[in-house]
């Protein structure tokens, strides 16, 4: 079997998920084309990602021009089909968050996908996002190309759905993949009933290693992590506000936030007014390695956000026995079972996350490993990647085409 996947950025420290998904079919037997729009420059530090560069062709890496360039060819050679996607393409960007010159790009970089296929033994192509990797996926196919699919992982399309085309990109699929059951209810409520079957949900894994390790102790003091771009959604300064309450009366805890982003400057300095620079560490950009390394000596994941769908780094917290302090948001409550895996609150209450903060560090560390023991059973039958993507390869077995 032969497949390409399309994503509007990769390799990216924040698409290890996707990585993870492409090993595990290529595992499988699954040969795996890499497309991006993006990400030839991106900051890496993971050996696994720069070997995912090697592995990636970007559209965009040579420039806007020559994309153009390469649509106009491409529509003297095969005008009936460049018309039919100019058509698609025209009536996507009508109540698009984009004016129509950006989904006539759209179009241009189909094109170009269009050559790399030609010739590739790729019968199926998996966009992952259901923003403009899966608008340039449903092109792709509107060009000749083969049959598509597409995955979507959070709210992105759901803030304002009309933007995103929806049920004319389930309609042209041949199955809509979400990340966890929320997200799925969540793209039903946006289609037609008629094309409800097309959604199926697909977890993101964890490779097989992650499974492997023994439980690492306790460490003696309560230290809490938290894992993520530094950005609003993340809630890092809700987090600091709260563990600045706990601080005073557990002078001993500690908070590691690993990660970075557009938000730094602002939680540097929040970190400051609030008296925390000695008790609060920022990591910066971590690999995957180091995020396993921190979990370790973490006693729990704390991870505060306002908007999600399911956060790897949740299903890495568990597999690592730590429990997770999280949101009642989105799929976080498919995971994370309060008093049993971890302690969810409501997102954006300081006063109730410092509350559960504070239970969380009291709570004995038999409990605590309890409670470890159960998130690893939980996601091990949940989020296994070799088990997700032998689903998603069953999906291309019986869509792909001929």
């Amino acid at each position: 079997m032969h497949v390409a996947y399309l994503i509007n950025q990769y390799p990216a420290v924040s698409h290890t998920f996707i990585r993870r998904e492409i090993h595990a079919l290529e595992a499988q037997g699954v040969s795996v084309d890499r497309f991006a729009l993006r990400g030839w420059d991106s900051e890496l530090v993971d050996p696994l990602d720069l070997e995912e560069l090697t592995k990636t062709r970007h559209t965009l890496k040579g420039g806007l021009a020559p994309l153009l360039l390469g649509a106009m060819r491409f529509g003297l050679r095969k005008p009936g089909a460049f018309w039919k996607g100019l058509k698609l393409a025209l009536a996507m960007s009508r109540k698009g968050a984009r004016p129509w010159p950006f989904h006539l790009i759209y179009l241009a970089h189909a094109c170009q996908i269009m050559d790399w296929l030609k010739g590739s033994g790729a019968t199926h192509l998996h966009a992952h996002f259901g923003t403009n990797s899966a608008e340039i996926a449903v092109l792709v196919h509107a060009l000749g190309g083969p049959k598509y699919s597409f995955t979507i992982h959070g709210s992105e399309v759901f803030d304002v759905p009309i933007h995103h085309a929806l049920p004319l990109k389930v309609d042209g699929a041949e199955f809509a993949v979400t990340s966890c059951a929320y997200i799925g209810s969540q793209l039903m409520y946006n289609i037609p009933h008629k094309l409800w079957d097309k959604v199926k949900v697909v977890h993101c894994g964890l490779a097989p290693s992650a499974f492997e390790s023994d439980p690492a102790p306790l460490p003696n003091n309560p230290v809490f992590l938290s894992v993520g771009r530094f950005s609003p959604e993340k809630g890092h300064l809700i987090l600091l506000e709260a563990f600045a309450a706990l601080y005073t009366d557990s002078p001993d805890a500690r908070l590691v936030l690993a990660g970075d982003g557009q938000m730094r400057t602002e939680i540097e300095a929040r970190i400051a007014v609030l008296g925390l620079t000695e008790v609060v560490r920022i990591t910066g950009w971590v690999t995957s390695d180091q995020v396993r390394e921190e979990l370790r000596k973490a006693r729990a994941l704390v991870h505060p956000s306002f908007s999600e769908g399911l956060p790897v780094v949740i299903m890495e917290a568990m597999a690592e026995r730590r429990p997770v302090v999280s949101t009642y948001i989105a799929g976080i409550p498919e995971l994370v079972r309060p008093k049993k895996t971890g302690w969810l609150v409501p997102a954006g209450q300081i006063d109730e996350l410092t509350a559960v903060l504070r239970d969380c560090a009291a709570t004995t560390d038999n409990a605590m490993n309890a409670m470890g023991a159960a998130c690893f059973e939980r996601v091990l039958a949940r989020h296994d990647a070799m088990t997700e993507a032998a689903k998603l390869k069953a999906l291309f077995s019986a869509h792909s085409t001929s």
